[in-house]
């Protein structure tokens, strides 16, 4: 017998299965998705049991296994294949894609007596949610039926948690959970973080029961996922709630894939090959033919580029009952009578209507006050020349925080305390703040509001939930706690500094944030309010007046599909050093039929002269040619990895950020 092994080696050019002898004692034991250990290039390596033959290409004598690990299989068949498919599309090796879908081995766990999993309760199905949506519930009765239906939820973004804290998207993902149970068929869910983990794991346990439920996320520790990893492929458990890795999961007759959220960034897992969750969950539901739902307050232009082909339908109110029940949202400078109030509100970060709407919020509960950077002053220049302040030694961005010395001036990058600041362009000593982060923006606030409790919600001080008490709350995107009675009002500071950003994502993803912050809010009925603290003619701003990021997204893939950007485009950067880079595109060769953008320098060296600059070579080609272009610099790598040049190489296809 000859078992084929995929061995845990990321190399390029080793991305392929090997074959081994399988000896009589270990006949019992081999299977398909085993884990083994191998002799490859005169050490012992781990890998993976694929498939099992009775002959080999190979003509010389094979070399037998040299142990087996486990005699539990810890990959499914499909899994194979959709690990296989993420590794194609993202220009990654097998191994890369199995460390992030299998867990560590955990020996006690494995030996340990098998625990009878529960069955999930599917009797109960709570109202709201989907009912209330165009389509929602012939959406569930095809969930019911087993259908492969891919839905994108446009999902309100109003406060309409009920008596148990559940809101729209979160009762709607118990329904859809729900319905595929009563199919008989399993249920993946995938959130962006822990906090949205629990929220949809203590709802949906307390509606189908909670040891039916399998957790998958990195903040378990090694015995309970591995624990429950087994329980899955096993078969025994049939719903899974999860991070980014859950998307991954074998579940064994998969009837439905949920995401929440997908632009979030925490979606894009940060190791090569920098699969998205929801590209892995879209590949999965094409292969296996599950049902598929995408759900958030926001639109990604990826999302709508689906909508647009119709690979995806959307479920969604008509605008005028998207803003019902929502709260009122205006700008800062909205109308000519607002101008004449306020006359310098366009130009002061604080204008007169933020501070109306704090003190008409705070009459009936608290108000959330949203930031984009966390610190005290995370950036400076000078307040001269505006030249930015970086560090004499390593030339990084300088901030200035408070610590129990006092107020001090520090570089992020390599930490150095700054005592003595002088500009090297016009010799001032005086600096200014073009952002303001959380640390002093409460401050500032708790000077304008004695009297009020002004808490900070950033970084990993981060608040789980705030009362109806009037308070102030100071948060950073993506920190914001739930209020259990929803924020009376909510203000948006440095709208144009979230807009500015140097990505191409920055509206899109501004937006986003802007509406999750919404969906905290009381709506209009109640006197919630919203106040974005910039110009009302920015049509991301528009967008978010009117409460329309489908219309928004329209025009945001329309102007990258005119610039040439993903996700109208397939798209791939390579970084690493210029001479690494040179002999990439030697090997990619005229042939390549893709668009060669650079390179470019990403990061000047370092002044100690320790670290050779980067740069960044961008390809681009039409998506029906994608694939091909994708193959042949997966391709280019394998030789570069065969031949043992020097320079490391990053690739990363349809990037999260550029």
């Amino acid at each position: 017998m000859i078992a084929r092994v995929a061995v845990d080696m990321p190399l390029p050019h080793l991305d392929r299965l090997f074959d081994y002898a399988v000896t009589e004692a270990q006949a019992e034991d081999v299977k398909p998705g085993v884990r083994v250990r191998v002799r490859f290039a005169g050490k012992l390596r781990d890998g993976y049991v694929i498939e099992l033959a009775d002959h080999s290409e190979i003509v010389t004598k094979l070399s037998p296994l040299s142990k087996v690990v486990s005699p539990v299989s810890v990959l499914a068949p499909a899994q194979v294949r959709l690990i296989r498919a993420v590794a194609d599309h993202y220009a990654g090796s097998f191994a890369d894609v199995v460390r992030l879908a299998v867990p560590p081995r955990h020996a006690a766990t494995e030996n340990a007596d098998q625990v009878t999993w529960p069955q999930p309760a599917a009797e109960q199905m709570p109202p709201g949610g989907f009912a209330s949506y165009p389509d929602g519930e012939a959406f569930l009765t095809g969930l019911e039926k087993s259908q492969p239906l891919r839905t994108y939820w446009q999902v309100a973004p109003r406060f309409a948690a009920d008596a148990h804290g559940l809101d729209d998207w979160t009762r709607g993902f118990i329904q859809a959970t729900i319905a595929t149970l009563r199919a008989g068929r399993g249920v993946i869910i995938v959130v962006p973080d822990h906090r949205d983990l629990v929220k949809v794991r203590d709802a949906l346990g307390a509606v189908i029961g909670l040891g039916a439920i399998a957790e998958l996320h990195t903040d378990l520790g090694t015995a309970a996922r591995y624990r429950n990893y087994l329980a899955i492929i096993r078969g025994e458990a049939k719903v899974v709630i999860g991070t980014r890795p859950a998307s991954l999961a074998p579940v064994a007759d998969l009837g439905l894939i949920c995401l929440w959220d997908d632009g979030d960034d925490l979606h894009s897992e940060p190791h090569a090959p920098y699969p998205h969750a929801r590209d892995v969950a879209a590949l999965r539901a094409g292969s296996e033919q599950t049902a598929l739902l995408l759900a958030g307050h926001g639109r990604t232009a990826e999302v709508q580029a689906w909508c647009e082909r119709g690979w995806l339908h959307a479920i969604e109110l008509p605008p005028g009952q998207m803003r019902h029940g929502s709260a009122a949202v205006r700008a800062t400078a909205d109308s000519d009578l607002a101008l004449e109030r306020d006359p310098r509100g366009s130009r002061t970060r604080l204008p007169r209507i933020v501070f109306d709407t704090i003190r008409t919020g705070l009459t009936s509960g608290p108000v959330l006050v949203q930031v984009p950077r966390a610190g005290y002053l995370p950036a400076l220049a000078c307040q001269k020349c505006r030249t930015s302040v970086a560090c004499p030694a390593c030339h990084g961005p300088v901030r200035l925080r408070r610590s129990a010395a006092g107020r001090q001036l520090d570089c992020t990058w390599c930490g150095r305390i700054i005592t003595d600041w002088r500009c090297a362009v016009c010799g001032s000593g005086e600096l200014r703040a073009p952002v303001i982060g959380s640390q002093r923006t409460a401050e500032e606030l708790g000077r304008a509001f004695p009297g009020i409790l002004v808490r900070e919600s950033s970084g990993d001080r981060v608040i789980d939930e705030v009362g109806e008490q009037p308070a102030l709350v100071v948060a950073t995107p993506g920190a914001e706690p739930p209020a259990s009675h929803g924020y009376a009002a909510a203000v948006l500071l440095d709208a144009n500094r979230l807009l500015e950003r140097p990505d191409l994502r920055a509206a899109e993803e501004a937006l986003r944030r802007w509406l999750n912050a919404v969906a905290l809010v009381r709506g209009g009925s109640q006197g919630g309010t919203v106040c974005v603290a910039g110009p009302a003619q920015v049509r991301t701003i528009q967008a978010l007046v009117r409460l329309d990021p489908a219309r928004h997204a329209e025009f945001e893939l329309a102007e990258r599909a005119e610039a040439g950007y993903p996700p109208a485009v397939r798209f791939i950067t390579a970084s690493g050093p210029a001479g690494a880079l040179g002999e990439f595109i030697e090997l990619l060769g005229p042939g390549s039929g893709a668009d060669l953008l650079g390179p470019v320098e990403l990061t000047a060296p370092l002044a100690i002269g320790q670290e050779e600059p980067l740069w960044q070579l961008s390809l681009r080609a039409p998506l029906s040619s994608g694939a091909d272009l994708v193959a042949k610099v997966k391709a280019a790598m394998a030789v570069r990895s065969a031949r043992k040049m020097t320079g490391a190489i990053r690739v990363r296809v349809d990037p999260a950020q550029l």
